[in-house]
């Protein structure tokens, strides 16, 4: 082989390679945000800086989402013994979803010591997509419930997205359009029931009565005519 055709070829590889490289480029990006918390607690305001962290895993037609805090939020003013505080937060949808998703956990499995910052434990939830495209979940709003009290952390740094996910909604399509409900599979018209129709109906009736009795009295003048050549 010459140099020259020696050189396309090999530059012919590398140019598929590359492409393979790029058809194999994940469908999801994540990243861990630092997330400003300013939380409502029965004592008082308070504020919390925890790194977030949100991972998505293909299960079924959706994605079983799980969220993470690195560091703890908020505190008590006293213990919380095992089992005695609950959490739950929203995770944010964007790009090419919206709304909001919420994300659950157990309570916690050890006492919180108190005046200590709460760790949350992992909390999960599933989407399943509505629209194909690209969509991003950022941390929203942290709930914490514990003898009887609520506290509301809420983000105030405008954080950006943990997780970004190329998906297809379950559907496979959006929008459409409904079939009439005045046509059958087949596409053809099916009859109406209005007045229209029946003032057809009742003149196709009209008709088949009237043809009957054309009939009716020709067969009686071909009889009488008949029996007047029999005699």
């Amino acid at each position: 082989m010459s140099y020259p055709k020696r050189t396309a070829a090999l530059a012919s590889v590398a140019a598929l390679a590359g492409s393979a490289v790029l058809m194999a480029a994940p469908a999801a990006r994540a990243e861990v945000v630092n997330v400003n918390y300013q939380c409502k607690t029965p004592i008082g305001d308070k504020s919390a800086v925890s790194p977030i962290d949100i991972k998505g895993v293909k299960s079924g037609s959706g994605y079983k989402l799980t969220m993470s805090w690195q560091k703890g939020v908020s505190s008590s003013p006293v213990d919380l013994g095992k089992g005695a505080m609950n959490p739950s937060a929203t995770i944010k949808l964007g790009g090419a979803d919206s709304g909001t998703l919420s994300v659950t956990g157990p309570a916690n499995q050890a006492t919180v010591p108190a005046n200590t910052p709460i760790k949350i434990s992992d909390l999960t939830g599933t989407y399943t997509p509505k629209k194909s495209g690209k969509v991003t979940f950022t941390a929203g709003v942290l709930t914490i419930k514990a003898l009887g009290t609520t506290t509301t952390c809420t983000p105030t740094n405008s954080p950006g997205a943990s997780l970004t996910l190329d998906v297809t909604a379950a559907s496979g399509s959006s929008g459409g359009t409904q079939s009439d409900s005045n046509t059958s599979d087949n596409g053809s018209a099916l009859p109406q029931t209005g007045p229209e129709d029946s003032a057809i109906a009742l003149g196709t009736l009209g008709g088949t009565v009237l043809l009957a009795g054309a009939a009716g009295a020709l067969w009686l003048t071909r009889r009488n005519q008949a029996a007047r050549v029999r005699r």
